[in-house]
């Protein structure tokens, strides 16, 4: 199939999202694949986010507008944000660097790589899921951004118009027209961004491991296993596992989401500027003879609403903290709460809340390619709350890449160069 006997054998690190794509994406060109994940595929930060694959995806939370927003952020008085202050002052490195992303020019150049790296994710989920025998999982009915004041909604303006300047396809809907596409939510908002250029799904983790299974029929290896060690010699790379195997390889990737960092550091003392938002979500069944059919962004109670497999899955907005810190349950009650004025809603249903962190670099951008100063060694990490909705495109980009194929997105905003030097 065109491969060179130097990349036949790549051993992929993490089993989310992202690493499977890769994974796939690698041995649909004839690579000889292995995934290492201790949880298994889409255990992890993965099975966490609500499900949607949206092209509205490409907007980052440090846009333009932040800096009217941020001292209301800073004093709490958004249900969506939430930090632990002696963690964001240990990180002021990485704020100011995010910060300083905000800035119209770099808010430009991030959208326009998002938006060609959701794209074609889209396009390639699309294919996946059919191949892998998944496509039943999907749903085209876009998703809602829901505003309970028409001042919440002209708040909302220049992100509007953002997907607007990028063709995002949106139709603005009054009550009448939103109690039309969603009867049983409650009379609370007047006005409604309804997304159509989206779509969902009814299990996140049963999507990744339906990928995850395909891979394995296609010839690859997924292992329950965890990397403890990365030696270099000159065929390429030995990967040490924690169950004792040692598995060779001409290369390795690293997809290991909010894990990355502190492996990266303490294999080659490389200082990833991540920080992490950390999102929960809890599953609540509907009221009876109520329905959900898409999910909904509730933008003043800052949680999303989304019907799953398991019932309704109540997620949170965002929580900068330490990755392991405890969690904090008081973010998780209120979305409940305001979630509740929406809609009707019955008892939490017999599912443990979860909590999990997205790995956020200062750009909002991921890094897909080659580690600076370590040969064959790849970096498929940092996509913030998005890994859903990027995931089989960057698959596709880091093996083009690590083939040395034309690309069909640009690379270049993705290079890990940009935070890391060899």
């Amino acid at each position: 199939m065109g491969v060179t006997r130097a990349v036949q054998r790549v051993v992929v690190l993490g089993a989310g999202m992202v690493g499977v794509a890769c994974a796939l994406s690698l041995r649909q060109r004839g690579l000889s694949v292995t995934v290492l994940d201790p949880l298994g595929p889409g255990a992890a930060t993965s099975h966490g986010n609500a499900g949607v694959l949206a092209r509205s995806s490409l907007m980052p939370f440090n846009h333009p507008g932040l800096w009217a927003q941020l001292p209301a952020l800073l004093r709490g008085k958004n249900p969506g944000f939430r930090y632990h202050l002696p963690w964001v002052l240990g990180q002021w490195r990485w704020g100011l660097s995010f910060l300083s992303h905000a800035r119209t020019a770099a808010f430009l150049e991030t959208t326009t790589a998002l938006d060609a790296l959701i794209r074609e994710s889209g396009s390639v989920h699309r294919r996946w899921m059919v191949e892998a025998g998944i496509a039943q999982r999907r749903r085209d009915d876009g998703w809602l951004f829901l505003y309970r004041s028409q001042a919440g909604f002209d708040g909302g303006a220049f992100g509007r118009e953002t997907l607007a300047r990028f063709g995002v396809a949106t139709q603005v809907l009054d009550a009448r027209a939103l109690r039309e596409l969603e009867p049983d939510l409650k009379p609370v908002f007047p006005r409604a961004l309804w997304v159509q250029d989206a779509s969902s799904v009814d299990s996140p983790t049963e999507v990744v491991r339906g990928y995850a299974a395909w891979l394995q029929t296609l010839g690859g290896s997924v292992l329950a296993d965890e990397a403890t060690g990365l030696h270099r010699h000159s065929g390429g790379w030995t990967v040490h596992t924690r169950a004792g195997s040692s598995l060779d390889a001409e290369h390795v990737v690293v997809a290991l989401g909010p894990w990355s960092r502190d492996f990266l550091r303490g294999q080659f003392g490389l200082k990833l500027p991540m920080a992490f938002e950390r999102g929960q979500h809890r599953h609540l069944r509907p009221a009876k003879d109520t329905v959900l059919n898409r999910p909904v962004y509730d933008t003043a109670g800052g949680y999303v609403l989304a019907p799953m497999a398991q019932g309704l899955r109540l997620t949170t907005g965002v929580e900068l903290n330490a990755q392991h810190a405890p969690p904090h349950k008081g973010q998780l009650e209120a979305a409940e709460r305001a979630a509740r004025e929406a809609m009707p809603l019955g008892e939490r249903t017999t599912d443990p809340d979860w909590l999990g962190s997205r790995p956020t670099l200062p750009d909002c951008r991921p890094m897909i390619g080659e580690c600076p100063g370590h040969d064959a060694l790849w970096l498929a990490l940092g996509h913030q709350h998005i890994g859903f909705s990027t995931g089989p495109g960057t698959g596709e980009l880091l093996a083009q890449l690590m083939l040395g194929e034309a690309t069909t997105i640009d690379p270049h905003p993705f290079r890990p160069q940009r935070f890391l030097r060899a």
